[in-house]
C-alpha cells in the first residue's frame, strides 16, 4: 500500500490482490471437493445400515451444519425423541463418523472430526 500511496504503483497492487485471490478461491475448491469425498464415503457407510439407515442420515445432514451436537440439542432440532437421536449418534459413533469429546454422563458432546479436520486445514 506504501507503493500505491508514494508511487502511484496500482499496478503491483492489484497483482498482489489478484494471486491471492486466486490462491483463496482454489483452496476452497480443494476444500469442497475434500468435504464432497467425505460426504460421499459416509453416506455410503450409512445406506448400508438397514431400517434405521433414515434417522441416521436425518442426524448425518444435520451434523454437516452442526459439525459438534449434543443429544438432546440434536433430538430437539430434528423432532426425534431422545432415544431416536441417541440411536442414531451411537451408530454414528460405532462406525467413527462421529467422536464423543466429552466425558460427562450427560449432556455428551460429540465431533464430526474428519470434517473439522478439513475445515481447519491451512489455519
Amino acid at each position: 500500500m506504501t507503493e500505491v500511496r508514494v508511487k502511484g504503483n496500482y499496478e503491483q497492487w492489484v497483482k498482489f490482490f489478484l494471486e491471492a485471490l486466486t490462491d483463496s478461491a482454489k483452496d476452497a475448491a480443494d476444500t469442497i471437493d475434500e468435504l464432497v469425498v467425505l460426504h460421499d464415503k459416509n453416506v455410503d457407510i450409512i445406506s448400508r445400515m438397514g431400517r434405521a439407515a433414515k434417522n441416521i442420515m436425518l442426524v448425518f445432514n444435520y451434523l454437516e451444519a452442526n459439525p459438534i451436537i449434543e443429544i438432546r440439542k440434536t433430538a430437539e432440532a430434528l423432532g426425534f425423541t431422545f432415544n431416536t437421536a441417541s440411536s442414531a449418534v451411537n451408530r454414528l459413533v460405532d462406525t467413527g463418523i462421529l467422536a464423543r469429546t466429552s466425558n460427562a454422563s450427560r449432556n455428551r458432546t460429540f465431533a464430526y472430526e474428519a470434517y473439522l479436520a478439513i475445515l481447519r486445514k491451512g489455519t
